[in-house]
């Protein structure tokens, strides 16, 4: 089993930017990607950014050039800096570790609420 703990979430202004945490614990394997997700309310859960034990990166069109991933893989950790954000990035954010080779294995987080808002 994998634990995934998120954190950093908050309420900010449109324009500002906000850093969201995730640690993962336990029985963690590798390779693995590491991603962020988000659901906004009445939406379904999409994809925002992915990273890689083998540190390739990939981002949803909407976060380009706004929000970048990153790894630390000495703390098993993965963080999600995001800058300039506007009012339709309000959602939860959810954290996934999964396998990219062998027997397929996910783990989510329980998620962090992100709202912008003036």
């Amino acid at each position: 089993q994998v634990q995934l703990v998120e954190s950093g979430g908050g309420l900010v202004q449109p324009g500002g930017s906000l850093k969201l945490s995730c640690a993962a614990s336990g029985s963690i394997f590798s390779p693995n990607a590491m991603d962020w997700f988000r659901q906004a309310p009445g939406k379904e859960r999409e994809l925002v950014a992915t990273a890689t034990s083998f540190g390739d990166t990939n981002y949803a069109d909407s976060v380009k050039g706004r929000f970048t991933i990153s790894r630390d893989n000495a703390k098993s950790t993965v963080y999600l800096q995001m800058n300039s954000l506007i009012p339709e990035d309000t959602a939860v954010y959810y954290c996934r570790i999964r396998s990219i080779v062998g027997p397929s294995k996910n783990y989510w987080g329980q998620g962090t609420q992100v709202i912008v808002s003036s």
